[in-house]
């Protein structure tokens, strides 16, 4: 599969005697291992290299001499797996196999300030703790992401953008989420629906996670009403060799599709744009759903109620009160759908007032939390003379 000279270079870099190699993304999406962690350890009778091999449940460890490290790599890289990161003293390297055969590479040197940390010795493989560690995110600098730069939270080094960190924590907030709902489905194949992409970056980044990171095999589909959007976000990802993922224009009210979906992300989707990405989620089945809610206005412009009137006869009161209602509302009626619903803080509020995601996953809910559900919707629409799209599409058309 790799020409000599693509070998030689790879062979070249790992007779470097790296740090730390790590094989992702089977080729072979039903493999027993679906990934494996090659780390250099110090033990008494020298240094050797440990291989921790990874299976959806369990981890295996075996260890081998250095000069056996070329060849145990090369028998698994592009021919097992099609990504491996390669941590050597003065740079990573990167390396993707496409599905159309071709060698993606990166380099990616490492600054002095990376190299601050002190080494950890290690006693028989066992790394001893360290203190005051930094917070570990999901994407880490150092590695260069063609979405984060773009995005300008990363240099073109992989050094997070000082100015643009609070985004670089909200984006791993995200992903600390997705990963959350993931690690017990069991499944490694993924269609996404993402609703309301707009320019798309938490698209690229959610995609990049899952199938670089994580090994995935993903299948996702941005919808958005703007044509000019939509056909940026297609060069864009055709750029970055993003093969499982397309842009189309579309409404969210009334979009279709005859594939299975395991996942709908929507993420500041205006007003009663969330309800209808919700309702179409729910009528799919899907087994996860992220949303994010934006301009929460149906309710604001027609609550009343001479009974709670002090919530609704101020108008910064009556317009806050309402988006929590409605976030309320839709939780609900996930619950009566079928769904573990929770209301999640996204990011601080001080940096944005739209930080609440409400993640669903698809459970077996008793009949009687569903009722109750359904009640305290029916409750507060009563009480405040209102009607929500959400809770009018699901009650109305069972």
């Amino acid at each position: 599969m790799l020409d000599s000279v693509n070998k030689k270079r790879i062979e070249d870099v790992l007779l470097e005697q790296p740090n730390k190699v790590v094989l992702s993304n089977p080729i072979d999406k039903n493999a027993e291992y679906k990934k494996a962690v090659i780390q250099k350890i110090s033990m008494k009778n020298g240094t050797m290299y440990q291989i921790e091999r990874f299976t959806e449940k369990q981890a295996f460890h075996t260890n081998v001499a250095p000069e056996q490290l070329v060849a145990t790599v090369m028998e698994c890289f592009p021919y097992l797996y099609t990504q491996m990161n390669v941590f050597c003293e003065e740079a990573q390297y990167d390396y993707k196999w496409t599905k159309k055969g071709k060698l993606l590479s990166n380099r990616h040197v490492i600054s002095p300030d990376e190299k601050k940390e002190p080494k950890r010795i290690t006693i028989e493989g066992t790394p001893l703790p360290s203190h005051n560690r930094k917070k570990r995110y999901i994407l880490e600098e150092g590695v260069v992401i063609p979405p984060l730069v773009d995005l300008g939270v990363f240099t073109k080094e992989g050094k997070v953008v000082r100015t643009m960190y609070d985004k670089y924590k909200q984006i791993n907030r995200f992903l600390e989420m997705v990963e959350d709902v993931l690690k017990d489905q069991g499944k490694k194949c993924l269609h996404i629906i993402d609703f309301g992409c707009g320019k798309s970056y938490l698209t690229f980044i959610l995609y990049y996670y899952l199938v670089h990171m994580k090994g995935y095999e993903v299948h996702m589909t941005g919808l958005d009403l703007k044509a000019d959007v939509i056909a940026k976000c297609n060069e864009t990802a055709k750029k970055y060799g993003y093969d499982g993922l397309r842009f189309e224009v579309g409404d969210v009210n009334g979009y279709k599709t005859d594939e299975p979906v395991d996942m709908v992300v929507t993420l500041h989707a205006c007003d009663t744009a969330t309800d209808f990405a919700l309702y179409n989620a729910i009528s799919w089945d899907a087994r996860v759903i992220l949303s994010v809610p934006c301009c929460q206005h149906e309710l604001n412009a027609t609550i009343k109620s001479e009974e709670f009137s002090i919530l609704t006869k101020y108008g910064i009161v009556k317009e806050r009160m309402a988006a929590l209602m409605t976030d309320a509302i839709r939780a609900n009626v996930l619950e009566y759908s079928g769904y573990k619903t929770q209301l999640l803080e996204f990011i601080d509020i001080s940096h944005s007032p739209k930080n609440i995601l409400i993640r669903a996953v698809k459970t077996n809910v008793s009949k009687v939390k569903k009722d109750e559900a359904r009640r305290e919707v029916e409750r507060i629409l009563e009480t405040f003379s209102a009607e929500q799209t959400l809770a009018k599409l699901i009650f109305e058309n069972e």
